[in-house]
């Protein structure tokens, strides 16, 4: 199964942020939507990603009182990407490797979309019980 596939089985909005709005923002949206990330967008141009564990680590790094920090301060520059044609098992390898939870989906320039890990295993759940389904119909009518 492909990444392309997950996509088309997903809402097509892909949230965002300016790098110029606050953490506070960031985290009122995040909660509202019910989502762990957002992508950064200037001029309508990927220029970042921030995630909820972006802001526990800029807490840290920064102390807690971060809402008045811009976006820009804690989020990721270069966040791992994938492409359409990626498999599923290519994704969940390289996010379980680099202890992350989201994978955006770029074409070229293009963002097409964000992957979770969450995505990822229930496609990897929805693709087992199918095949699990195939070999038990094809049991049942094994030849004696």
């Amino acid at each position: 199964m492909e990444l392309r596939e997950i996509l088309a089985l997903k809402s097509d909005v892909i949230h965002s942020i300016a790098p110029s709005d606050s953490v506070a923002n960031a985290v009122v949206k995040m909660v509202e939507l019910g989502i762990g990330s957002l992508v950064v967008m200037q001029h309508q141009r990927l220029v970042g990603f921030i995630t909820e564990r972006d802001v526990v680590k800029g807490m840290v790094k920064y102390g807690c009182d971060l809402k008045d920090a811009q976006v820009s301060k804690i989020m990721v520059t270069e966040p791992l990407v994938a492409s359409p044609e990626d498999s599923v098992d290519y994704a969940r390898d390289v996010l379980t490797k680099s202890h992350l939870g989201h994978l955006l989906v770029l074409e070229g320039e293009r963002l097409l979309g964000v992957i979770s890990f969450h995505d990822l295993a229930h496609a990897s759940l929805k693709e087992a019980n199918f095949e699990n389904s195939l070999l038990k119909r094809y049991i049942k009518h094994w030849p004696e």
